[in-house]
């Protein structure tokens, strides 16, 4: 057994994450094709069953509950028949949804999934990214501060995909009430607020978005490049820590004490939809737990390789994480 993985889990079901950001519903449509379409030249797939599970920071909040951890969820949805689904979802997930603020203009984000075998065949999505205007933004924060004083979350996980939620304004607003609070954030980011994340605490993009946001010519199989954006990413936010993630290349550290590359774990991929969502949950569990930057990926890397061998978005099983980082001696 490993005394270090046991401890982490025993900490992290007493652990209350607040997570900040887009929230929306995955459905899928599973079934099989036979033939071609007379119509056009498109596969015609045989529906056998329909499903929707929670995406976006909603699944962050699955990660995190199936951590044993305490998520809360704030974010906007519509006041539409989707935002209901999503809702009684987080209720049949056994999610906290006080943190859903509904908007009258706003529709809920459903991306809908075609899936032939273990194939995607076509993604359909339904959303609205235009910014929270300011009233609604005023109704976010409203909640994010009553969950940070009545709930006292240990760390902050700000969820961006660029549905709107995390506006410039929203972003700068919980990072100043967490750190007033002496809360650490972490923050999977996306290209529209990119440098907008100023003083975080852990900043993990991957490497499509450290080349977009920094517009810098960066690849996983370069170290040395993804070394430098780092250093270019570090001189404009001023954030604690960094931890890049390469996809088959592992995962880059960097902070005041580290400076490395952590190996991926050979793994059959099957889908790497909602990997990042595992990969933040489990840095922040650690992050919230004091553990330095090494172990903290050495964590999130196992949980996202582990979720890309399942199909379609689904959170980490936390008994096949604890067995492997066990076989591998993690934390040791």
């Amino acid at each position: 057994m490993n005394a270090a993985i046991d401890a982490f889990f025993d900490r992290a079901a007493k652990t209350t994450v607040l997570v900040v950001g887009d929230v929306m519903l995955d459905a899928y449509l599973w079934g099989r094709v036979d033939r071609i379409s007379p119509e056009a030249p498109v596969p015609v797939v045989h529906v056998t069953e329909r499903s929707a599970r929670l995406g976006g920071a909603a699944n962050v909040a699955l990660n995190l509950r199936a951590l044993g951890a305490i998520p809360v969820v704030v974010s906007t949805i519509g006041s539409d028949p989707s935002g209901e689904a999503l809702a009684d979802a987080f209720l049949a997930s056994e999610l906290d949804s006080v943190g859903l603020v509904r908007s009258r203009t706003r529709h809920t984000t459903v991306k809908t999934r075609v899936i032939s075998g273990h194939q995607h065949v076509v993604r359909v999505d339904e959303e609205m990214t235009d910014d929270l205007s300011s009233e609604e933004e005023d109704a976010l924060l409203k909640r994010i501060q009553e969950v940070i004083d009545f709930r006292k979350p240990a760390a902050v996980v700000l969820e961006d995909y660029n549905k709107g939620v995390l506006t410039a304004r929203t972003i700068k607003a919980v990072i100043a009430a967490a750190h007033k609070s002496g809360i650490p954030v972490s923050v999977d980011p996306k290209m529209k607020n990119f440098l907008a994340y100023e003083g975080v605490d852990l900043f993990k993009p991957n490497v499509k978005e450290l080349r977009e946001g920094l517009k810098v010519d960066v690849s996983g199989s370069d170290a040395e490049s993804v070394r430098h954006a780092v250093r270019k990413l570090e001189q404009a936010l001023r954030n604690k820590a960094t931890m890049v993630t390469m996809s088959e290349h592992g995962v880059y550290v960097h902070d005041a004490e580290h400076d490395r590359v952590i190996a991926a774990h050979h793994r059959k991929i099957a889908d790497v939809s909602g990997a990042g969502d595992t990969v933040i949950a489990l840095a922040t569990l650690a992050m919230a737990q004091g553990l330095p930057l090494d172990h903290i990926a050495e964590l999130a890397n196992l949980g996202g390789g582990l979720v890309c061998e399942e199909v379609g978005v689904v959170p980490i099983d936390p008994q096949r994480l604890r067995s492997e980082a066990n076989r591998l001696n993690l934390l040791s």
